[in-house]
């Protein structure tokens, strides 16, 4: 994790029941992605190299599927908090979707939403800070090798 990030928290957003649970989330009913709210220092780390690291994370090319996991709730999505942070999502997926393409990737399908159109729910404690508690666990999430340019 870059440096500048303060914290993060596991979480639910783009979906339209209030105050889901993790079952009910994975269940596609709720309409939730699962998502991951990042805390950062802006005059420490720059909102694109936090995109840099979604970007190349996953694989934004899978629409409804990271990995082994299949269903709504695992779409690729950045939801944004000003139109700053929009305009640069819009351009990374930009420069990414030509270096995928350059690579045999198909089409991006990565949603970039307005955050404050959607609640965020955090998620248990159970999903919090996992990998940091469990390094070898099960992420589901591989990225595609890819660099973005």
């Amino acid at each position: 994790m870059p440096g500048g990030v303060r914290t993060t928290l596991v979480g639910f957003q783009g979906g339209y029941t209030p105050y889901p649970v993790d079952d009910e989330v994975r269940t596609g009913l709720t309409g939730h992605a699962e998502t991951v709210r990042v805390v950062f220092d802006p005059a420490e780390v720059s909102y694109e190299r936090l995109l840099r690291v979604f970007w190349e994370g996953h694989d934004p090319t899978q629409g409804f599927r990271q990995g082994n996991d299949v269903g709504t709730h695992v779409r690729s999505v950045v939801f944004t908090h000003s139109p700053e942070q929009r305009a640069t999502a819009e351009t990374t997926r930009a420069r990414y979707q030509a270096a995928l393409s350059a690579a045999g990737y198909g089409a991006i399908t990565t949603w970039i939403v307005p955050a404050e159109e959607h609640p965020f729910y955090p998620a248990s404690a159970l999903h919090q800070q996992y990998l940091h508690r469990d390094p070898a666990g099960y992420c589901g999430a591989g990225g595609t090798g890819v660099s973005l340019p």
